[in-house]
């Protein structure tokens, strides 16, 4: 997979998963405004993608809100196994925190394999957080306050994307993400396709 159908891809997962089924209430603005980078290292090493996470911290930091509000670097070539995209995230946040930065920005996770501790291997609120490819996402800690300062009840959104998901059911969410899977490059293969909505 190359880098434009990777981001290709994130692209429809985040258009028609992420936005199109409520989980991130926030994000359709900033999406809509051309405000989200989608950044891809095609790195295989972990060297080199902790030097490409570092780039887009800087770029974050250097670039006006208004302009890029948040990143997602993708990792389509690395880190398979969840172990290991575990064990590369807490290096990521390490450096946030020794580079005095975790009051400026934090590290949301996704993976083809993710899994919360507790639940059942089957469940489908695992998909609240799987991705096509792994991916680390970016977000400024002003962006997430001013968010969660106009949503009600914030501490609920877990809670109700997990439910979300185990409403469309395992089969659906899979079903959705084969089809951004299968996409070509710089389109989205079910872009006529009409994204559910989330029980207001």
């Amino acid at each position: 997979m190359n880098a434009a159908d990777c981001e290709a891809q994130l692209r429809c997962w985040v258009e028609h998963l992420v936005v199109g089924e409520g989980l991130c209430p926030f994000a359709a603005a900033p999406l809509r405004a051309g405000r989200v980078r989608f950044a891809v290292c095609e790195a295989t090493d972990d060297d080199a993608i902790f030097r490409a996470f570092l780039e887009e911290v800087q770029r974050l930091l250097e670039s006006d809100e208004r302009v890029l509000e948040t990143t997602l670097l993708a990792v389509p070539r690395a880190l398979a196994r969840f172990d290991d995209y575990l064990d590369m995230l807490g290096h990521l946040e390490q450096a946030l925190e020794e580079l005095g930065l975790t009051s400026e920005l934090q590290i949301a996770s996704f993976h083809p394999h993710y899994r919360f501790a507790g639940e059942e291997e089957e469940d489908p609120s695992h998909y609240t957080n799987r991705s096509p490819c792994p991916v680390f996402h970016l977000l400024r800690q002003s962006s997430i306050t001013q968010a969660l300062g106009r949503w009600e009840d914030p501490e609920q959104i877990p809670e109700r994307n997990r439910t979300r998901m185990r409403e469309l059911g395992r089969a659906a969410v899979e079903a959705l993400l084969t089809e951004c899977r299968k996409g070509p490059s710089g389109e989205s293969p079910i872009a006529d396709r009409t994204p559910g909505r989330r029980p207001g």
